[in-house]
């Protein structure tokens, strides 16, 4: 069988690609991307010959570029912002291409989950504190319902992705204490990335006021105070 590869470029920086996503990168014949969600120096440090930006390609264009090119022998490197597996959309393109005798071989990459961690200074998991992470989505134009208002009463840290434009509506809909923490943070990684703290009731006006509108990560929960949550000591220590 024939077959392609789908990379995580990682959150921004171009240094948190792995080691495995950078060596396909280099030595890839042809590069298809997520548009500005990749960091141009990714894209200008893969030796394609052939680059694609996907940003304004159907699927079904995305899926011919990809077995044309495999076909005719060439590496072809689907690259992904973050983690493919978040949001990623990848599992139509492989079963799409599944059909058509071409499998995928999936190299993971560092989500923006993990990067907003690293930029709030804290664990998302933190005993005592929070011992689940829920990753979720608002509705929007392609989700129905979301699960936002029950997901927010279980009290763990909440990460919701997608979710910019639709701030102000996100958390007046979160049925946690308007003090419970939370945080926005735009770009994490990236040289522009902005970490905007508060709580549910004013986290919104004060990551607007920083002009935050879009390519941002909501964090929701007392892990977003990281060393001053209250959190228990970690057996791990003991």
């Amino acid at each position: 069988m024939h077959k392609f590869y789908i990379v995580g470029a990682g959150p921004g920086a171009p240094d948190l690609i792995t080691v495995r996503g950078m060596d396909l990168l280099r030595r890839a014949d042809v590069l298809i991307y997520a548009g500005s969600l990749v960091n141009p120096a990714l894209v200008e440090e893969s030796g394609a010959g052939i680059k694609l930006d996907s940003w304004k390609m159907a699927l079904p264009e995305i899926v011919g570029a990809i077995e044309e090119n495999v076909r005719a022998g060439k590496l072809v490197v689907r690259l992904h912002s973050g983690d493919p597996a978040l949001y990623g959309a990848i599992v139509e393109q492989m079963a799409e291409l599944d059909r058509r005798g071409i499998e995928a071989e999936i190299v993971p990459g560092v989500s923006s989950l993990f990067a907003a961690a690293a930029a709030l200074k804290t664990q998302f998991t933190l005993r005592d504190v929070s011992e689940s992470l829920i990753v979720t989505r608002p509705a929007g134009a392609t989700l129905e319902r979301d699960l936002i208002p029950e997901f927010s009463r279980l009290g763990q840290t909440m990460v919701v992705f997608l979710g910019t434009e639709l701030m102000e509506e996100v958390l007046a809909r979160v049925e946690c204490p308007p003090e419970t923490p939370a945080a926005v943070v735009y770009h994490a990684s990236w040289p522009d990335q902005k970490v905007v703290r508060g709580t549910v009731a004013d986290i919104a006006e004060k990551a607007r006021a920083a002009g935050i509108e879009r390519t941002a990560l909501i964090v929701i929960g007392k892990a977003v105070e990281g060393a001053a949550s209250g959190f228990g000591r970690s057996v791990l220590y003991s």
